[in-house]
């Protein structure tokens, strides 16, 4: 009920306003359990995709979102429940991880659709990134699902970091043809499994989507951006200390 409700507002807007377009939903199944794992280019990619389908799409989310205090947090954890996500604690990387593979598995059992970002984290520049083995490899392993590839296109764009309103433009989704990985059914504990399928699966988002993959994590690479940030704004810094230390130095004409 208010899962529809929820849908018919929030995704009857996004579509009014950006005009999705969107390939491939004939790969969506009417019932039954499947897994959709997307690549992860922004925050909004958890709403333009259930937007676009007729069925429910439950993804998980951080547990944050769901218990801040106040009437905000009570309006920011309503609007959450209401379009179909998950609260899952990742205060610890291990539990985080156990957690979203139960969440999965329980959306499968109920024969919904579970969505997931094989990446864990968004793309910092745009790229697709080595996928996390731990999450859609073992919940595909352990139920059989079918994986379902979804490239989301351009989304990044339509509200990039530090832009509070976002920019009117059509944003692009691309549904490819379920994968089957029932061959591998019961060897989730095997991680070399683990990591072809994982792998398989990032392999047809990056043919749908067109990114530039870079074969580390997202979460590696953020890493390494803070830092080669944090290394520019010091030397910059060292820079003008130095030139401001030259200019009063130097004698007067």
């Amino acid at each position: 009920m208010i899962y529809g409700a929820m849908k018919f507002s929030i995704g009857g807007s996004l579509k009014l306003a950006f005009r999705p377009w969107v390939e491939g939903l004939e790969n969506i199944p009417a019932e039954g359990p499947a897994i959709l794992a997307s690549n992860h280019l922004s925050f909004s990619d958890s709403f333009f995709l259930p937007a676009v389908l007729d069925r429910k799409v439950t993804f998980i989310a951080k547990a944050e979102y769901f218990t801040s205090p106040g009437i905000k947090g009570k309006l920011t954890a309503a609007f959450f429940k209401g379009v179909g996500q998950l609260p899952v604690d990742r205060s610890g990387a291990r539990g985080a991880g156990e957690a979203a593979i139960k969440a999965g598995v329980d959306v499968i059992a109920g024969g919904g659709l579970f969505g997931i970002y094989p990446e864990g984290t968004r793309s910092p520049d745009g790229r697709l990134y080595r996928g996390k083995p731990g999450g859609i490899a073992r919940v595909a392993l352990a139920t059989g699902a079918p994986v379902i590839p979804v490239a989301m296109i351009d989304t990044e764009k339509i509200q990039p970091p530090g832009k509070v309103v976002p920019k009117l433009m059509r944003p692009g989704i691309r549904i490819g043809k379920p994968l089957d990985f029932s061959r591998y059914h019961g060897m989730e504990g095997d991680r070399f499994i683990l990591r072809s399928v994982t792998d398989e699966v990032m392999y047809e988002i990056m043919k749908l989507s067109g990114q530039e993959y870079v074969d580390i994590y997202a979460t590696a690479a953020k890493r390494q951006i803070a830092e080669q940030k944090a290394a520019a704004e010091k030397a910059a810094k060292a820079a003008a200390k130095a030139d401001t230390a030259e200019t009063t130095d130097r004698p007067a004409a």
